[in-house]
């Protein structure tokens, strides 16, 4: 199975190559910017996910164009995330499904978005954190940069709390204010933001530029005046349902991980504490962001560009008893999207129809004025773009891990899960996914219906990259007998 679907991903890459601009394309081409933040969730202004989030210049840019209130990931984890939405493929399709496969092996030339569009004319430009951390190919761009971020877990800090830094796994309490030294120049977003800033003056024809913020992905390491946004005694928990796990079957459990993180969360009394810390960090990618999307605006491709923002996955900060993502609820796999499309979006608008992010390939490719290439399994959106009312059948399909799966309407979740276990959600009526009503008898032709947009093809997963023969730092607290590895570990990179 794995050698047909190697070889159907090696000719959709040699059939592309005939695909040619036309020279009216050619006169015509937008810029594009994509702006990629990690681990955001629904925590900005657009879309109210906090009340205290402050987030001035994704505001700004919502006001120029459409949120989608209801964007979903491919799948709920970086990895298989980002190399869905940059190559329009479904993790159930490709095998990429977690973060120790090297998705770049898979991926053939010409297939990534941002080298597909170079056989149409575009400079390829990318800074930060794209894929995953430095899984990029260099000649699938004409320039590439990816700053060395000396706040990665495994990193001993020169800063503090704690010796990885602002960790929001932490075992233990604070012992002394956060006190990040660098400056803020110095910071990896910051100099990913300042090389495309430079880039934009450089350009004279039409460019693909992607540019990947760290940020809040953890450590939580940003300057102070972004955790004085937010005074600790004022900071606001999330709204969490005690025992929210208590219909939620086996499989899902076991994602959520309630006696791990959050157990840990909980016994050391540091919640209003890490959310606080992840408020500071989506402030601090927030600034970057506004750097960025201010010197485009003053640039001479101001009128020219069109800007999507958007996140890789969600992140929970205990709702459902669950810290990060790698999960099928709604807190892990609804993302911002914001398009910008000169002549197409209007001003300030939202759309409340589910999309999912493979479709930012075809989209792409339609407003580009390019041929949308076979091997993109997406839908175009661009008719919600300029109407977001529009009418709307598509459902969004969220994959995490082989064969666990979440359809997403306006009006329902899905999950059905690899043992045939199942979970469904009103999103009108129960937002906050707190009561699972697959049992109900009534609801069987809900899950019927849903049931047929499930993907037909779940991969064998493609092999992982053999671990790292240096040591993993020690966690300093000791395990009980019989208990699984938990998330405490300061050095866990659960991207």
């Amino acid at each position: 199975m794995r050698l047909i679907c190697t070889c159907v991903w090696i000719l959709l890459a040699i059939a592309t190559t005939f695909l040619v601009p036309t020279d009216a394309a050619a006169a015509a081409k937008p810029n594009i910017l994509l702006v990629i933040a990690d681990d955001l969730n629904d925590w900005i202004g657009p879309m109210k996910g906090h009340p205290q989030a402050k987030t001035p210049n994704l505001d700004k840019l919502a006001a120029r164009g459409v949120t989608f209130m209801n964007a979903q990931v491919s799948a709920p984890i970086c990895n298989p995330s980002r190399a869905s939405f940059m190559t329009g493929r479904r993790p159930s399709t490709t095998g990429i499904y977690n973060n120790q496969q090297p998705a770049m092996a898979h991926i053939p030339r010409a297939v990534a978005l941002n080298d597909y569009l170079r056989k149409f004319g575009y400079t390829s430009l990318g800074a930060g954190k794209i894929y995953h951390y430095r899984q990029f190919r260099k000649e699938d761009w004409d320039q590439v940069v990816f700053h060395t971020d000396d706040t990665l877990p495994k990193h001993e800090a020169k800063r503090r709390p704690g010796p990885f830094g602002y960790r929001m796994f932490t075992e233990d309490k604070t012992t002394e204010p956060f006190n990040e030294q660098r400056a803020e120049s110095e910071l990896v977003d910051a100099k990913s933001v300042s090389w495309c800033i430079d880039q934009l003056k450089e350009q004279d024809s039409a460019f693909f530029m992607v540019c990947g913020i760290h940020r809040p992905h953890t450590p939580w390491d940003v300057p102070k005046k972004y955790f004085d946004l937010y005074p600790l005694e004022d900071v606001q928990l999330p709204t969490v349902l005690t025992n929210d796990l208590a219909d939620v079957p086996t499989p899902g459990v076991t994602f959520a991980r309630p006696k791990a993180a959050h157990a840990a969360v909980l016994r050391t009394g540091v919640w209003k504490d890490r959310v606080r810390a992840y408020l500071a960090s989506i402030s601090y990618a927030d600034a970057q962001i506004g750097r960025l999307l201010d010197a485009l605006q003053k640039s001479k491709h101001h009128e020219n560009t069109i800007i999507i923002f958007v996140s890789d996955h969600g992140w929970h900060l205990g709702e459902k008893e669950h810290w990060a993502k790698q999960a099928l609820w709604r807190q892990a796999t609804r993302v911002p999207l914001i398009w910008v499309v000169p002549g197409v979006t209007k001003p300030g608008t939202k759309c409340e129809r589910a999309v999912d992010l493979t479709s930012l390939f075809p989209t792409i490719c339609e407003l580009a004025g390019v041929p949308v290439p076979e091997h993109a399994e997406g839908v175009s959106i661009k008719p919600l773009l300029a109407k977001p009312s529009a009418k709307w059948k598509q459902p969004a399909i969220t994959t995490h891990l082989r064969n666990n799966h979440a359809i997403t309407t306006d009006e329902w979740r899905y999950i059905r899960y690899a043992d045939g276990t199942e979970e469904l959600y009103d999103q009108k009526k129960d937002p906050r996914e707190w009561n699972n009503v697959a049992a109900e008898p009534k609801y069987a032709k809900v899950k019927k219906d849903l049931a047929q947009y499930l993907p037909k093809v779940n991969a064998e997963p493609v092999a992982e990259k053999a671990p790292a023969e240096a040591p993993r730092p020690k966690a300093k607290a000791k395990k009980k007998a019989g208990e699984k590895p938990n998330e405490t570990k300061p050095d866990d990179d659960q991207d």
